[in-house]
């Protein structure tokens, strides 16, 4: 305790005090009772009306293209199959919609959006704002030097009075809690800050008991000095912003009294690996698309996402007191994704959520490799499955229930996926129309591709190549990362597909946040984590291969990203290779040809680096040690998959289709596609035939046999029968493709 009075301004404390959730049944039980109604609901305001009128258009165009699907599902097709193909290719129109929302916003501006209407108007000096860091065991370096580099640019800009910054933290490792302690006062001492008693803007606070994780750190703040302060801006460890967006966030809210939250979009900052590179390149040309068009359509019904937004504290505090979720399992306890449920929260109480991506200034790092960004998703998925469960909670506006369901199928569409690669293995579809099939190939292609197409023009309009190395480098860049997304794919559809899985058996959840300085992937990590993972999957498509109705060229979209998960995953988590991307000309962004000052401030961390304390041994890290060396792991791997392919297998003939949906990241589903391939197959009327005691099973005969075999029954049917089946085969060859 003494260390936080040392640190911390004195303690007022308020109540924020939660309620208990109603539960799903109780829900839908209240909603199908008549007259009953949570509230008094919304006010009138254009930007509603105008909201449900952008909604309606996006259900009718999204409902268009999953019934265009349906229409040209080759027939046949088994109704799980075209069920879920219908459902996957929707699950594509709506990113593809809500992007060309966004490119016409990019073009023709949105009258209703957020925006300030006096920037340089004095702000009231009652608007004291609170600037949090929660943080849990996160790398020192990377925390402070993204806090100074905003603090400098905050105290740039003359309102330095207003805001006071605290880092929260709820790290469990003494060492660890003593740099942040040492780190937060050689920060004080670069920014001249006051003593803590007296003139202090910089604070440093410690939970002793670490309960509800991050929201548990926001509202612990929230009710010890909550009660000070009109508006809280929320950073991740890795956040950095620039004191003018600040600033214009406080405007913001002093404008439009209703506005509960207000979320900036964060632009991400790159580390030196290739797999950074190549998000911060992706969200830059083309994730801006997707969030303008998610602003079009929600308005002032918007996510949150948790971190770089700027919150009403009194609001917060009255009405986004979070509950556990009542009973036992991986998606009952502690709410783990707060933000989407406190931004519902907010609205239902009547406030208006915003997302406002014209607030440039604001950054995140992104995850310096896969294995780290799928550790991340891993927690993700298990919190966005959780708030399915309270999509019937009273109160909720539509906008809000739906981002609950699209946020748990965001990670279910992945065994939605595997599901319907299974089927396709084990049905027998009849012949498909090859019409039908080109068309939904090309209306896929289209899906997929316009985003991207659409990013890269918006770039070449506003004559802002130059800023991303050239049109050349653009264009090359864009390619480079789309075959990147084509390699994760499947990757990341076994991945989320684990963790759904976990999530809803209840299986255990290692809440740890990612690293935040970039690393080699070892090559024994790479084959733990994510090749054996694949090898299950690989196993299913060689057993579709060898059938013999599958060809090689089916399967490479599948077969390839499996076949290269281990080195793809460690070559692009090599900084070295990322650098030499770099100065190839690729990838580049113009944060990385002219950045900002505070992202620069905030890569220059080396006054805090002596500050970290050696690295403690992982006793996971251990264990995979022990399995042996990296290359021993790889060859226990494809012996099991060696033995398992060549054991005796039944007389069933699989066919396997290449409709392949990918999820979260919309682009990453560009070599899959929901659409079935025309494909032929010989299926004989069965003849009773009496077989003696040397019959073999026919998994197990070879091909010359087989077709004696079969020619022994075409002879049985008769010439007849014979002419007809040539004559199928020639059809069949005339319409393969």
């Amino acid at each position: 305790m003494k260390t936080n009075l040392r640190t911390a301004p004195p303690v007022v404390r308020s109540p924020m005090r939660p309620h208990p959730w109603f539960g799903f049944l109780r829900g839908l039980l209240f909603a199908a009772m008549p007259g009953m109604r949570f509230g008094a609901g919304p006010r009138a305001t254009p930007w509603l009306a105008a909201a449900i009128a952008r909604r309606r258009l996006l259900l009718a165009l999204v409902a268009a293209f999953a019934v265009a699907a349906w229409a040209l599902t080759p027939e046949g097709t088994p109704w799980p199959q075209a069920l879920l193909q219908t459902l996957l290719f929707a699950w594509v129109a709506i990113g593809f919609v809500t992007a060309l929302m966004g490119g016409w916003v990019m073009l023709r501006g949105d009258p209703h959006a957020l925006t300030l209407k006096r920037p340089h108007a004095p702000i009231d000096r009652g608007a004291r704002t609170a600037v949090i860091m929660p943080i849990c065991n996160e790398d020192i370096a990377t925390v402070y030097g993204g806090l100074r580099a905003t603090c400098e640019s905050l105290a740039a800009t003359g309102a330095l009075s207003l805001f006071d910054i605290y880092v929260l933290s709820d790290t469990a490792n003494p060492k660890l809690r003593e740099a942040e302690v040492a780190a937060w006062e050689r920060l004080r001492t670069m920014l001249g800050d006051g003593e803590v008693d007296g003139g202090a803007r910089v604070f440093y606070r410690w939970r002793r008991r670490r309960t509800k994780r991050k929201a548990g750190n926001v509202a612990d703040f929230c009710r010890r000095w909550g009660s000070q302060y009109r508006y809280m801006v929320v950073l991740d460890a890795d956040s950095t912003m620039s004191g003018r967006t600040l600033v214009d966030m406080v405007r913001l809210m002093e404008e439009n009294p209703r506005a509960g939250i207000v979320q900036s979009l964060p632009t991400a900052r790159a580390q030196d690996t290739l797999h950074s590179q190549l998000q911060q390149f992706a969200t830059r040309v083309t994730g801006r698309l997707f969030a303008l068009g998610m602003a079009f359509w929600q308005l002032g019904e918007s996510h949150y996402w948790g971190h770089n937004a700027i919150i009403r504290v009194e609001a917060f505090m009255a009405h986004c007191a979070l509950a556990p979720i009542p009973g036992r399992g991986g998606l009952a306890g502690e709410i783990l994704s707060h933000d989407f449920v406190e931004a519902a929260l907010m609205r239902r109480a009547g406030y208006e959520v915003w997302l406002a991506p014209q607030l440039d200034g604001s950054w995140e790092q992104y995850p310096p490799n896969l294995l780290a960004e799928l550790q991340r998703d891993r927690r993700w998925c298990q919190g966005n499955l959780q708030n399915a469960r309270l999509v019937a909670e009273p109160g909720w506006r539509p906008a809000h229930r739906a981002m609950f369901v699209t946020g748990a199928l965001s990670y279910a569409i992945a065994p939605l996926w595997l599901v319907f690669v299974v089927l396709g293995t084990l049905l027998h579809a009849p012949l498909p129309s090859h019409e039908g099939a080109v068309a939904l190939w090309v209306m896929t292609a289209v899906l997929l591709l316009l985003p991207r197409v659409l990013g890269v023009v918006a770039v070449l309009a506003a004559r802002d190549q130059r800023r991303f190395g050239g049109t050349a480098a653009l264009v090359a860049s864009s390619v480079l990362e789309l075959l990147a997304s084509a390699v994760q794919a499947p990757l990341r559809m076994l991945a989320h597909t684990t963790f759904v899985i976990g999530a809803l058996t209840g299986l255990k959840l290692e809440w740890k946040s990612p690293p935040r300085q970039a690393g080699t992937v070892a090559w024994r990590d790479a084959a733990v984590s994510i090749g054996l993972m694949s090898l299950p999957l690989l196993a299913l498509a060689v057993l579709g291969q060898r059938s013999g109705e599958i060809g090689v060229w089916h399967l490479a979209p599948l077969v390839l990203p499996l076949l290269l998960a281990v080195p793809f995953t460690v070559l692009t988590g090599s900084e070295a290779i990322g650098r030499a991307v770099r100065r190839a000309g690729l990838l580049v962004t113009p944060e990385d040809r002219e950045p900002p000052r505070p992202v620069a401030r905030a890569a220059e961390n080396r006054g805090f680096a002596d500050l970290v304390p050696p690295p403690v041994v992982n006793a996971a890290r251990g264990a995979a040690a022990a399995m042996g060396r990296p290359r021993a792991v790889m060859a226990a791997g494809m012996a099991a998959l060696a033995v398992f392919v060549t054991l005796p297998q039944t007389g069933i003939t699989p066919q396997l289709s290449p409709a392949m949906q990918a999820e979260r990241e919309i682009f990453a589903l560009m070599r899959s596609s929901p659409i079935s391939v025309p494909q032929v197959r010989l299926e004989p009327s069965p003849v009773a035939v009496r077989y003696d005691a040397s019959y073999r099973p026919a998994a197990r005969i070879d091909d010359d046999i087989r077709r004696r075999a079969l020619d022994a029954v075409q002879r049985a049917e008769g010439q007849e029968r014979y002419e007809r089946l040539v004559n199928n085969l020639a059809k069949a060859a005339a319409i393969a493709p």
